[in-house]
């Protein structure tokens, strides 16, 4: 039975992005972080978004086994041309992948144009999660959140 307090939430996309060889574990621990502090459950997402050069990480697929929904892939000139809905943009990601942001990006560009980001980019020590939605399923309201380990 749904909880009473809990709205109905669209399908989301789970953007994520990870350095070479990151252990999957700490993958899905930050992606398990992004969607508790936004209050939303594994049936919320839809699927897992990432960049193309991330397609064999084991990690990435590892997540989307989690979360029981498929992984997709996106190339960096697809993420790229998010830039302008991203909040985290970064010129270091520029400089290694060609867009300006991987995790936001992805799942801004697998939710579609009218999607915002729920959670913008989090970060662990080698990996980033975000998620996006529709506006209306959280009334265009984002989580602001710290970096594993901050104060």
């Amino acid at each position: 039975m749904p909880s009473v307090n809990r709205p109905t939430v669209t399908k989301l996309v789970l953007g994520l992005g990870c350095e070479r060889n990151t252990a999957s574990e700490e993958v899905i621990a930050l992606a398990e972080q992004a969607l508790s502090e936004a209050r939303l459950e594994k049936r919320d997402i839809d699927f897992v978004a990432s960049l193309d050069a991330r397609a064999e990480e084991a990690a990435i697929h590892a997540a989307a086994r989690h979360f029981a929904v498929p992984a997709r892939f996106f190339g960096a000139s697809t993420l790229e041309a998010e830039t302008a809905r991203l909040q985290n943009p970064s010129e270091i990601v520029f400089a290694h992948t060609g867009c300006h942001g991987v995790a936001e990006g992805a799942a801004l560009a697998g939710a579609g144009r009218d999607a915002v980001l729920i959670v913008p980019k989090i970060r662990s020590a080698r990996a980033t999660a975000a998620i996006a939605g529709p506006a209306r399923a959280t009334g265009a309201a984002t989580i602001r959140t710290k970096r594993v380990g901050d104060a």
